[in-house]
């Protein structure tokens, strides 16, 4: 890793992103693609050790309370986090100023910060995300290797749901030959329920590739899953997005299965979700 001083932090639809980079090693991962210009190695990660003094410049002048995100383009609880404890100082900083946070992870170590995040959701509003791809967890070290185990992703997506915190899921990515099965989604969704998640974020039963991650993706197959890389390049060639033969049958599945159990689903309801501010907590702001 290597440390940074950033001009800034928070994004103009008041995301934040504190480290550049990830340890986890996903084998799908969109941020290794060169569109998003990053100067250095993937796994050296840029530290952006004055976030939470840049995040607290930017709250303290920002007129609207709402909603910040963290966690879309590198985890905000990778394991440089345990030591760094940016994160957490970020999160005290939202506390303080009483904005609320949506957070995006694949790891547990989320736990540490569960007196935080439950401050924050008792003075504004708190959401915790989860990435589920995969049910079986032996599959899961091979895509995600770094991670916390599906179960115990399921497992801390309960703890916060008794702590009265929402969660949501992202279903994605789905990769075509691999985890695209009716029983890995099924699974997926059985554990969803047993959580009491609130939402499900699904873009589709499939994955977006472009250079940079399709070279390290094509790279994982060939290690893991020889021969498969071949029909990935026939049947998708040098597609942005790659649809899973069996897009439609288990987008249906999804959505009969959210309906029936009232599980929020589909982007512009979830994302809705998200960004949802409660009124009364606005509106004191504004005197």
């Amino acid at each position: 890793m290597h440390a940074t001083n950033a001009k800034s932090i928070l994004s103009s639809n008041n995301g934040i992103n504190i480290y550049r980079g990830c340890s986890h090693g996903c084998i799908y991962c969109d941020s290794r693609s060169l569109c998003y210009n990053m100067t250095h190695e993937f796994e050296d990660i840029e530290v952006k050790q004055n976030a939470p003094q840049l995040l607290e410049k930017a709250l303290k002048s920002k007129r609207r309370k709402c909603m910040i995100g963290t966690g879309s383009m590198s985890d905000p609880y990778m394991h440089i986090e345990e030591s760094l404890q940016l994160t957490k100082q970020c999160l005290e900083v939202i506390e303080h100023y009483g904005f609320g946070v949506t957070v995006l992870t694949k790891s547990t170590r989320i736990l540490r910060d569960l007196d935080i995040l439950e401050r924050i959701h008792k003075k504004a509003r708190c959401i915790v995300q989860m990435t589920l791809t995969t049910y079986d967890d032996a599959l899961s070290k091979i895509l995600e290797p770094n991670v916390s185990t599906t179960k115990e992703r399921i497992e801390a997506l309960k703890i916060f749901k008794q702590h009265g915190i929402p969660t949501v899921v992202w279903l994605c990515p789905v990769l075509p030959f691999i985890n695209d099965t009716k029983e890995n989604i099924t699974q997926i969704l059985e554990a969803c329920k047993e959580a009491q998640v609130d939402a499900i974020l699904c873009f589709g039963m499939g994955v977006t590739l472009r250079e940079g991650n399709r070279e390290y993706f094509y790279e994982a197959l060939d290690q893991h899953f020889p021969g498969l890389k071949e029909i990935y390049q026939k049947k998708y060639g040098l597609s942005y997005e790659l649809r899973s033969p069996h897009h439609e049958e288990l987008m249906e599945s999804c959505r009969s299965f959210c309906k029936h159990h009232q599980i929020l689903f589909g982007t512009d309801e979830v994302f809705q979700f998200l960004h949802e501010f409660p009124v009364q907590i606005e509106q004191l702001s504004l005197f």
